[in-house]
């Protein structure tokens, strides 16, 4: 089976855009939901619904990866699994090592996905002598000592970081040098990195945020609209009072 060592995505030299790259994984997870229910075909507006996207915008991402699907029947569902599949390169054996395993690097070692996504956590990492040889999800934890010789022997380019803020980028210098060329960062702080060297960053503070900044602003047009309703119901009020304000102006004969 191929490493990821020896192999790299087509994508750029394709050049597919970075925002559909993006959306190629919300793709990919309802054909596998559909795929999973053995339904055959979709629709580029059933899929499109089920991806979270508008149909325009999915057929214009399929249209880069040279799939225009059938008109009257739809796109076909494995064909498209797979297509996605070797465009993202999931097709091959990813192997990455998870750095930091409080909590969270705990938990991502137990997340099941990765296997059937085309990822194997090669090796689980800390720098706290105690953790070292303690199986966690089966796989006893290494020092970090070892970092640069697992990632060689492992033939890992991906590394997952879940350490606390401040050994954050002693790690990122560390898995670079050793090979490392493309980085999750779950550590609440900005990395630093080469040319060369892909990086993406998961917050769960910041996407929470984002979130009560909705929040409030929902409450706030909700406290307008309500203030609205209340000001026009005050002018109705006072419209149908006469002009000692206890009487309608004109009485029905």
């Amino acid at each position: 089976m191929a490493t990821g060592r020896t192999h790299r995505p087509a994508t750029r030299s394709r050049g597919i855009p970075e925002a559909t790259v993006a959306r190629l994984p919300l793709y990919l997870r309802a054909l596998t939901a559909l795929s999973e229910r053995s339904v055959p075909t979709v629709s580029s507006e059933e899929l499109a619904a089920a991806a979270g996207v508008n149909s325009a915008k999915l057929r214009k991402d399929f249209s880069y990866l040279g799939s225009y699907g059938t008109r009257g029947v739809g796109y076909d569902v494995e064909y498209l699994v797979y297509q996605i599949s070797r465009e993202l390169g999931l097709t091959q054996d990813w192997p990455v090592v998870i750095v930091g395993i409080g909590n969270l690097g705990a938990a991502l070692a137990n997340y099941g996905g990765f296997a059937s996504r085309g990822f194997r956590v090669a090796a689980l990492i800390d720098a706290d002598p105690a953790m070292a040889g303690k199986p966690v999800a089966g796989i006893p934890v290494q020092h970090s000592d070892d970092l640069e010789k697992i990632i060689q022997d492992n033939g890992v380019s991906i590394g997952v970081i879940a350490t606390p803020a401040g050994a954050a980028q002693a790690v990122c210098d560390r898995l670079v040098a050793a090979g490392v060329t493309s980085i999750l960062n779950f550590a609440p702080t900005v990395l630093s990195v080469p040319d060369g060297v892909d990086v993406r960053k998961v917050d769960l503070s910041i996407e929470l945020q984002i979130l009560a900044f909705h929040e409030q602003r929902k409450a706030g047009e909700e406290a307008a609209a309500s203030d609205g309703g209340v000001q026009a119901a005050a002018r109705s009020d006072s419209a149908d009072q006469g002009p000692d304000g206890d009487m309608p102006a004109v009485m029905p004969a």
